[in-house]
């Protein structure tokens, strides 16, 4: 990898002409990134109700993120000094020892059907799965687009659940979104089965939603980093010194996973995608084992040298939506040059475990105050 420049030394004009050749903008393009907000009020009336102005959020970028043997530019938009500078060291250090290494599980989405009033939860369930083919030609008539994508549902499952209101059945249907988030799918999905679903039971249809807890959509990234690389032993301990007291911490751990997200949320924010979403996935998979812990792990191997992985739920798209209507989504997505939602979720997987990467290295070496307070004091003198 070529030595990155210097951009804390730059304008902010020389930076755009940076990042414009690297991503090999047009020169229209080129003109949007130097509007501010690059977002009309006629296209943010057409996205959000009560519209009365736009709120702008400077964009920032990370060089030399290197996934799977591909380097990108990532863009991140968020308002908390450090953040970008965080991830961009903590994707230097990943790539001297060959970068990250990701895979991702499927753009498989749940949407649930939620029946009441049902006599025999159980014996409801049986019926439910006995009528799968039938409800699934039903699910995929919500969406012949994405039929013809290769996407759609593919199969059905059923829970009871013994509530204080009385038993209940669910009913869940795992679609396979494909290049899309896929929530309004999902949700026309749901809505459309859910008249069966009660006929089947007995029962009533009450909630029809997809879920943000999206366990067959993970991305999983595993970076191996260099005692030497690193700074040493004592780095490397201190490290799994912090890590192990948010294992152990639920209070710490809160802390660690909004530090991780901090890289995660505000990739998905430039590209368009629903950071909701994404934090409640997030923060509600690292609870899955009845206690919260951190959403990456650190371990030290036979060398000596640092491992770490994070596995994270990662219901985002590339069509559709917001990256369709927001014109500075749209460009940021391009100059990231990645062609699925797998590959965008992976980049954002491993832009959350640069970020705790530096994080820890920094806390385990003095502190975020000491490393990045000069810095930011500097930049006010200028």
């Amino acid at each position: 990898m070529d030595k990155l420049v210097d951009f804390s030394s730059m304008s902010v004009e020389e930076r755009r002409d940076w990042v414009s050749q690297s991503a090999g903008f047009t020169p229209e393009q080129q003109n949007l990134l130097r509007q501010e907000g690059g977002l009309s009020l006629e296209t943010a009336d057409s996205m959000i109700d009560n519209v009365i102005g736009t709120y702008a959020l400077p964009i920032g970028v990370i060089r030399g993120m290197v996934v799977n043997g591909k380097e990108y530019l990532v863009p991140m938009v968020c308002e908390e000094p450090w953040v970008v500078s965080c991830a961009e060291k903590g994707a230097k250090l990943a790539a001297q020892c060959s970068g990250f290494h990701a895979t991702y599980t499927g753009s498989i989405m749940i949407s649930q059907i939620q029946i009441t009033q049902v006599t025999s939860p159980h014996v409801a369930c049986l019926k439910i799965l006995e009528h799968k083919r039938e409800i699934l030609e039903l699910a995929n008539q919500a969406d012949p687009v994405l039929i013809s994508l290769g996407g759609g549902a593919f199969d059905v499952e059923a829970k009871p659940l013994d509530t204080e209101v009385g038993g209940m059945v669910i009913t869940q249907l795992l679609v396979n979104t494909k290049d899309a988030m896929g929530a309004n799918t999902v949700n026309t999905i749901a809505e459309k089965v859910a008249p069966l679903l009660a006929q089947i039971t007995g029962g009533k249809a009450y909630l029809r939603i997809l879920s943000n807890l999206a366990v067959h959509r993970l991305a999983r990234v595993h970076v191996s980093v260099s005692e030497e690389v690193l700074g040493g032993s004592a780095v490397v301990e201190g490290i799994l010194a912090a890590h192990a007291f948010a294992w152990n911490d639920p209070f710490r751990a809160c802390t660690s996973n909004k530090g991780t997200m901090n890289g995660a949320s505000p990739v998905a924010c430039a590209t368009g995608n629903d950071i909701r979403a994404l934090e409640a996935g997030a923060h509600a998979y690292a609870a899955r084992s009845g206690v919260y812990r951190p959403i990456t792990c650190w371990e030290r191997n036979y060398s000596g040298d640092l491992e770490g992985m994070i596995e994270l739920p990662m219901a985002v798209g590339i069509v559709g939506g917001t990256t369709r209507t927001h014109p500075m989504a749209g460009l940021l997505l391009r100059m990231m040059h990645v062609e699925s939602a797998a590959e965008l979720g992976m980049v954002i997987a491993a832009t959350g475990l640069a970020e705790n990467l530096w994080t820890l290295r920094t806390l385990a070496t003095g502190g975020l105050q000491a490393e990045f307070v000069p810095s930011l004091e500097r930049r006010k003198e200028t």
